[in-house]
């Protein structure tokens, strides 16, 4: 009876707080907001533009098929030496 019991109060201390009025914010919220209020952050677009500085050009999708299918060959190549290597 007793394991039901407190199944019943921790339910009702869960309903409690979720019903509560005010919610205290949480550490970091509270310490942005000191942070904010003495020195606001600035507007930020929701998607800036790309930095083009270092920007390279887009791999082409065939050395991506290259490089798939080379090593493929080299696993291949090298099962078959270590098949054929005399012991």
């Amino acid at each position: 009876m007793s394991e039901r019991d407190d199944f019943e109060q921790r339910e009702f201390d869960l309903r409690w707080a979720d019903d509560a009025v005010h919610k205290e914010p949480s550490a970091r919220a509270r310490m942005l907001a000191a942070r904010w209020r003495h020195d606001p952050p600035g507007p930020v677009p929701f998607r800036p533009e790309p930095d083009r500085r270092g920007a390279r050009r887009p791999r082409s999708p065939w050395v991506s098929v290259a490089v798939v299918f080379g090593g493929v060959a080299a696993v291949v190549l090298l099962l078959g030496y270590l098949d054929f290597r005399p012991y």
